[in-house]
């Protein structure tokens, strides 16, 4: 797209822990679409500003019209301060940045939430007895580098997205082995939120104190080795995933709950797409159904993990347009 003329392009971003991905966007067609989606790792940079110049360099487009950015962390006054990575980045840097005429910052899992509704089938993998219905309220969560949740509201054919921060509640253990993956959690942390465990430096914690609890070596390994090593049959890896997925299915009813989630339960993140089949033989939809008397109420909530790879990109799309509620393709 060298020398690409930036009238109708706006620049899409999603920055979370580990990557930072960018895609442009055409609004000049009737099918606003996604244009060179690209991935760079943030440790290569030394700010978010630096790694979209660099982007806007590669593709060779000069001062899109605006620029809509999902970012991991809570944003305030127009400005975010990365939950884990160590950039900061605002609306007005942004802007300096890209030479846009207007520049937004959104939450990850708002940008999550505004993708859901318009995936395709194939976009999705169904965890559980229930299809999604297209009707009713949705709850997206995500483990990954953090672990991201948000809502979204459907009322008249109209879709408003919930930002929460809901991957710092509490977490509540089940069983007595939960109970000393706590113990031992709070001895390193202080208090334990679920980002503590349903993450990927979560999930390396929680490989070593099984192993602790158990009386078993520990090795330490990295969240991928982990998930690699699951998904290759080896049994202690596959005990640490399997664990996660169990307290997934634990967190992810809550949320239900929380957010009234009656139209189902989407799971987003780097994690779940790498660890699928285990995750659907785990006990991750029976732990989201045990609910004691609402039991049933969970039980008629469908869950799906996202599959797409680019599902922040198109909720920050989908956020440029003037109502919000625009199909990108």
């Amino acid at each position: 797209m060298n020398g690409a003329n930036a009238h109708g392009l706006g620049l899409v971003g999603d920055i979370g822990g580990t990557n930072a991905r960018f895609a442009l966007v055409d609004f000049d067609g009737p099918d606003p679409r996604l244009i060179e989606p690209t991935a760079y790792k943030g440790e290569d940079y030394d700010t978010a500003e630096d790694a979209i110049e660099d982007y806007l360099a590669k593709v060779g487009v000069r001062h899109p019209d605006q620029a809509v950015v999902a970012v991991a962390g809570p944003i305030e006054h127009g400005a975010v301060h990365f939950t884990n990575i160590d950039w900061r980045l605002s609306e007005d840097s942004l802007r300096r940045a890209g030479g846009f005429r207007s520049a937004r910052l959104i939450n990850d899992f708002t940008a999550q939430a505004l993708a859901a509704p318009r995936l395709s089938p194939k976009d999705l993998r169904q965890i559980g007895p229930l299809p999604t219905s297209g009707e009713g309220d949705l709850a997206i969560i995500g483990p990954g580098t953090g672990f991201g949740a948000a809502g979204m509201v459907r009322r008249h054919g109209c879709d408003t997205p919930l930002t929460t921060e809901g991957g710092h509640i509490s977490f509540a253990p089940v069983d007595e082995l939960e109970i000393e993956i706590l113990r031992g959690l709070q001895a390193k942390y202080g208090r334990v939120s679920v980002e503590r465990i349903l993450a990927g430096p979560g999930m390396e914690d929680l490989h070593v104190l099984l192993a602790k609890i158990e009386g078993r070596p520990v090795e330490e390994l990295a969240a991928k080795a982990i998930t690699e090593g699951a998904v290759a049959g080896r049994e202690c890896c596959k005990t640490t995933v399997e664990r996660f997925c169990a307290i997934l299915g634990s967190v992810a009813g809550d949320l239900a709950l929380a957010l009234g989630a009656r139209g189902g339960v989407f799971i987003a993140g780097g994690i779940a797409p790498r660890i699928i089949d285990l995750l659907e033989a785990s006990a991750f939809r029976e732990r989201f159904e045990a609910k004691g008397r609402l039991s049933d109420y969970v039980r008629d909530i469908p869950t799906h993990v996202i599959l797409h790879p680019h599902t922040a990109l198109i909720g920050a799309a989908v956020a440029m347009t003037p109502d919000g509620q625009a199909s990108i393709s």
